[in-house]
């Protein structure tokens, strides 16, 4: 592998990891308000509408991002060529959809558990033609591992909530601020990457391209609904069940630990695709570089997933309001799962993909579906903690089933990541059971901030004392100050010190 390949991993990671991080920082700020401006049952409709948009977006896209990600073109000319067939597709068929929503709006709120949604899906749903504006741009910046632009872009977007949804939620204290807020973030994302992008749109076609994709794209669509299926059927049920009050604490409860822990997840796994793609050639270099990413991955997941879980209470008084309460232990239990989902399946998705093997990820969700939907189908019925807990535990199935896969087609079995993960594990629980004892001198605001302090020392601490544990430290510490260096953190500090 090329010193120069090494450096683009290198710099990508970087810039995905700083648009993560910005992203992380902003996220609490609106979550923090908007949760006390406005009732779960409010989010709970959004919940409902995002099901439609989300499902739309499935066969608008139809896997043309995957595919000219991992495609390896033989020109230039050749890439562009395919994205402007991707692209007029995508946007065609976005259109499409977006009219036949608006036509069957009322059939599909009743669909739904909700016939009072109609107007609002319709309205909410201009966010697929939108879409279809950024999703071929982002799918090229993320190709040449450009996540320096997908940063600038990203940064502007997160400013969305801060002056468009908050203003509207005071002013209508209703779900319209959400649906507002949602449909500006989309077209603020297709402003700026085309207008960031080398690549434009032109009025040229090719049905032999489109063929030629069709072979791919036609398993990740599958994969894609699967996805789908297993992210929204929970949804689904809890919708038509429980309602839109519990179902806004449900929805919420999982945003709240996604967005949590995708921090070091999503900006790693675009990077890892773009990587393990172009090494999908070389057997050794392919599986020495997976293996590295999800013990770096492993290394701040596991511990921020056990945290969540030791400090549940005390997470969601902080982030959502006491009007919340309920949800603190479907928040703790979750994000412990969920960690260990992203380190040994989430992850391994990654592989599936850039090895061009989507009907693996295919078998993946459809494995957990014929598990998880009975499974949740019989827990609603007995109420919502046996709810959260059906549904946390049944992402286990997950890593069971990506454990096999992983050993039978790709030769990496779970002793492979084990080696790399499994101290960090040891290390995590042994900071749980600090943090329990922590807990136990006081509930106080200042006492939970200092003891969250005095378990990160401790678990950074006894990594350090390991050999490879601190090697991976230390260049984890190189790659925090180079992040503080590219926004400019470093030099002002360094300038402020001097003065």
């Amino acid at each position: 592998m090329s010193s120069g390949f090494n450096v683009k991993v290198i710099q990508a990671t970087k810039w995905s990891s700083i648009t993560e991080v910005v992203a992380k920082l902003f996220a609490p700020v609106s979550t923090m308000v908007l949760a006390r401006l406005l009732t779960p049952d409010m989010f709970g409709v959004v919940a409902t509408i995002t099901i439609v948009i989300a499902f739309a977006e499935l066969f608008t896209d139809a896997g043309f991002q995957k595919y000219l990600i991992q495609h390896e073109f033989e020109s230039r000319e050749e890439l562009f060529e395919s994205t402007n067939v991707a692209f007029l597709t995508n946007l065609f068929l976005s259109i499409v959809i977006w009219g036949i929503i608006i036509i069957f709006r009322y059939p599909i709120a009743e669909l739904l558990g909700n016939h009072m949604l109609g107007a609002p899906i319709s309205i909410a749903c201009v966010c697929i033609p939108l879409g279809a504006f950024s999703s071929i741009q982002m799918a090229l910046f993320k190709r040449d591992f450009d996540f320096k632009t997908l940063f600038f872009i990203r940064l502007v977007s997160l400013v969305v909530p801060l002056i468009v949804t908050i203003p509207f939620a005071i002013i209508f204290r209703n779900y319209w601020a959400l649906i507002i807020g949602t449909i500006t973030l989309k077209l603020v994302n297709a402003i700026l990457s085309t207008l960031r992008s080398n690549w434009k749109p032109k009025l040229q076609y090719s049905f032999r391209i489109l063929k030629q994709m069709f072979s791919f794209t036609f398993w990740t669509v599958l994969e894609s609904f699967s996805i789908w299926l297993s992210s929204y059927v929970g949804i689904i049920i809890v919708g038509m069940k429980l309602g839109d009050y519990y179902l806004g604490l449900y929805q919420t409860s999982i945003t709240l630990v996604v967005s949590i822990l995708s921090m070091i997840s999503m900006a790693v796994t675009p990077v890892l695709f773009a990587t393990l793609s172009r090494l999908q050639n070389n057997e050794a270099e392919f599986k020495k570089m997976f293996l590295s990413f999800q013990s770096t991955v492993a290394l701040l997941v596991i511990p921020l997933g056990i945290g969540l879980f030791s400090y549940r209470k005390f997470i969601t008084l902080v982030l959502l309001g006491r009007q919340w309460e309920e949800t603190a232990g479907f928040i703790g239990l979750l994000g412990l799962i969920i960690a260990l989902t992203i380190v040994y399946s989430h992850l391994c998705s990654e592989v599936y993909r850039s090895k061009g093997k989507p009907k693996l990820s295919l078998l993946l969700q459809f494995v957990f579906l014929i598990f998880f939907i009975p499974s949740i189908t019989m827990a609603v019925h007995s109420g919502f903690k046996t709810l959260y807990i059906v549904h946390s535990v049944s992402h286990l199935v997950m890593v069971i089933v990506s454990s096999v896969l992983m050993s039978v087609y790709f030769n990496i079995n779970m002793m492979d990541m084990l080696r790399g993960t499994g101290i960090k594990i040891l290390v995590a629980g042994l900071m749980l059971l600090l943090s329990l004892l922590l807990q136990q001198v006081s509930a106080s605001f200042f006492w939970n901030i200092f003891s969250i302090f005095v378990c990160i020392s401790f678990y950074v601490g006894i990594l350090f004392c390991i050999r490879t544990e601190r090697d991976t430290l230390l260049k984890l510490k190189i790659l925090i100050e180079e992040l503080f260096f590219n926004i400019g953190i470093k030099k002002y500090v360094t300038n402020l010190y001097r003065n």
